[in-house]
């Protein structure tokens, strides 16, 4: 495998924030480039991180979005063979108060901790089981600029969401065919297949062959399969 270091763009003078923000949406891979010769973190992480902290917390702001989450919580319970008697109900009920403060509180803290896990993962399998020579630096930058992404879509959910009073993504093949029972295995695997993860994992695909000097293709047809196994294997879980 080529040295990753050797981008295109290490001579290019480094993009600000909002260049590569807007750069990941309309030209990805000539900003990767970009990225991997001059790998900033912080900036893009604390403003993919916000974006999507508020577009997660907006829907909870509002008494439909609240019944929505407190719906949710107690099909999952029940999924998972636990009763929700009145008492439990009560509990859920007085947790809505602060559901907008958590909900946004867990996106902050839970974002770097799997963008350092995803990181990683790649590390190891690129560097330590395909001989790869990209810094850990540069794996987590493209990592977090993928992140925009992610950001993207909680942008256009969040206020989507607010209006509709739910917390269901509109944007998943399930919230395109409501016909579909959601709590079957077609419903489920329907509802993990989201047009903006679709989207980043394509992204994350290209940023992953640029850092490494590979096709997109195949990097990101290993993705998506790992991408439609998950979806399988929750889907499996949560119907049976």
């Amino acid at each position: 495998m080529a040295n990753s270091t050797a981008a295109a763009g290490a001579t290019s003078a480094p993009m600000n924030v909002l260049a590569r923000f807007i750069g990941i949406i309309t030209a990805p891979r000539a900003t990767f480039e970009n990225v991997v010769a001059h790998p900033k973190i912080l900036g893009m992480l604390l403003l993919t991180t916000v974006i999507s902290a508020f577009g997660a917390a907006l829907p909870m702001t509002t008494e439909a979005g609240k019944q929505s989450t407190i719906d949710k919580q107690v099909q999952t319970m029940e999924s998972f063979g636990m009763k929700v008697d009145d008492e439990a109900y009560t509990r859920l009920q007085k947790g809505t108060a602060i559901l907008p403060y958590t909900t946004g509180g867990s996106v902050l803290v839970i974002t770097p901790i799997m963008v350092a896990i995803f990181s990683g993962i790649f590390f190891a399998v690129y560097n330590g089981a395909m001989g790869g020579e990209a810094r850990f630096k540069q794996i987590y930058a493209v990592v977090v600029h993928a992140g925009v992404i992610t950001a993207l879509g909680q942008l256009f959910t969040g206020p989507l969401n607010y209006f509709r009073g739910s917390v269901s993504s509109p944007t998943s093949l399930g919230g395109l065919l409501p016909m579909l029972d959601e709590k079957s295995f077609i419903g489920r695997f329907a509802g993990m297949i989201d047009l903006f993860a679709v989207w980043w994992v394509l992204v994350l695909a290209m940023g992953l062959a640029v850092l490494y000097r590979r096709r997109t293709q195949p990097t990101a047809i290993t993705l998506f399969a790992i991408y439609a196994v998950i979806a399988v294997c929750f889907a499996a879980f949560m119907s049976r």
